[in-house]
């Protein structure tokens, strides 16, 4: 815990002055100063300074999913609606997992593996395994960084597979925690202001994986086949039942536009919605909570082969309620875009047309043609407004305790 600190000084332009924080086993800092309030006796000119840890302003984000399923890309997309490039720290290691942006920080809970490489292979568990992972340290530091402390995070070096050396975070105004379990641990979940998952089906999955992992990681077709096969039982135990938690999910299926298709080329994406999250809306298609199925007019919106359709409509989803917005098939012009955009309402943009502004922006993007860039883009925008709430009802409750 921070451990406020008060001093008092003669004069207004007198500084406060705070020992060297203190570290923890746990690796984080213990006193951290972030609130100052001043208050000034009238009568004898003098001033006092009271220094005090206050409400953090870190809002939390956990984005779920499995290996090889675009998190990458997700987290290039989001972190770009708050502008400025995420880059690994700098000075720091160069096989570094975190990504620092102007206002965010993306950790990849893979830092948060036990056993090494080869101590999982030693104890025949996957990565997906919660004994391969230590979920105490992860709620401590994801705990602290949220209440404005710094931590001394663990590396898990994906190149050697070992475990490196920590390296300093500090706490921003947006941490995205991005990984296998950011939803498994109920201590962790209760610190997310939002969760988003990932849901990428078996099909899709394996076309993508195929793609990465052989162009991208050198690795053969049988490899990959035998590693999806070896990860499934636990993907299936602990990983796929965290979308149960999430306030999003972003669903991503073979088309049904094309019979029988078994390239995974055109693909269907819906976007799950849970209703009645603090600061956030879901997005909804011409007319909220009612039930619509939309092809756009083909002279103000070019798509080739199989051409495109969407959905929307109110549902049930793990018991809570839900809209889903559903599109399936594929864009050919993104500056049409806008029109499917102006038929759209609760974007979160701040002006018209920034959803296709951003598409356009990173048209190289993986899934930029497509309901996975859309959607992802969307929810990124939806992130922005839910931290501009959250930070607006923080500052308004500082002031009332400050005039209090």
């Amino acid at each position: 815990m921070a451990v406020p600190t008060v001093c008092t000084t003669q004069s207004l332009s007198s500084t406060c002055s705070i020992s060297a924080p203190a570290k923890t086993h746990l690796g984080f800092h213990q006193k951290q100063v972030v609130f100052y309030r001043r208050t000034t006796k009238r009568g004898g000119g003098s001033c006092v300074i009271t220094c005090s840890a206050a409400d953090s302003q870190t809002v939390v984000i956990g984005l779920a999913a499995d290996s090889g399923c675009g998190k990458s890309t997700f987290m290039r997309r989001l972190t770009s609606v708050f502008g400025g490039a995420a880059e690994p720290p700098k000075g720091g290691n160069p096989d570094s997992n975190t990504l620092i942006s102007d206002m965010t920080t993306v950790i990849c809970l893979d830092d948060y593996h036990s056993l090494d490489r080869t101590g999982r292979k030693e104890k025949g568990v996957t990565a997906l395994d919660p004994r391969a992972n230590d979920f105490d340290l992860m709620y401590e530091q994801v705990k602290a960084l949220k209440s404005g402390i710094a931590v001394d995070k663990p590396i898990y070096n994906h190149v050697t597979g070992l475990l490196d050396p920590p390296e300093l975070i500090k706490p921003p105004k947006i941490l995205v925690i991005e990984g296998l379990h950011p939803m498994f641990d109920e201590r962790v979940r209760d610190l997310l202001d939002f969760s988003i998952y990932l849901d990428i089906s078996n099909e899709v999955k394996f076309a993508w994986k195929i793609q990465r992992d052989m162009a991208e990681r050198g690795h053969s077709l049988e490899s990959i086949k035998a590693s999806i096969e070896s990860r499934k039982p636990d993907f299936d135990a602990y990983i796929d039942p965290q979308k149960q938690y999430a306030d999003a999910v972003i669903e991503v299926l073979p088309t049904q536009l094309i019979p029988d298709d078994n390239e995974g080329k055109v693909l269907r994406v819906r976007l799950i919605m849970k209703e009645g999250v603090e600061h956030f809306s879901p997005v909804y298609l011409f007319d909220e909570g009612s039930t619509i199925s939309w092809i756009p007019c083909g002279r103000k919106l070019t798509c080739s082969y199989p051409g495109i359709k969407f959905h929307y409509g109110p549902d049930a989803y793990f018991s809570n309620e839900v809209s889903i917005l559903e599109m399936d098939g594929q864009f050919d012009r993104l500056d049409e875009l806008i029109y499917v955009e102006s038929h759209l309402s609760n974007t979160s943009t701040k002006f018209y047309g920034e959803v296709t502004q951003q598409m356009l922006k990173h048209a190289d993007f993986p899934g930029s043609n497509n309901g996975t860039g859309f959607f992802q883009t969307i929810v990124g925008l939806k992130i922005r407004d839910l931290y501009e709430q959250i930070t607006s009802s923080k500052t308004a409750a500082s002031l009332e305790a400050t005039k209090a």
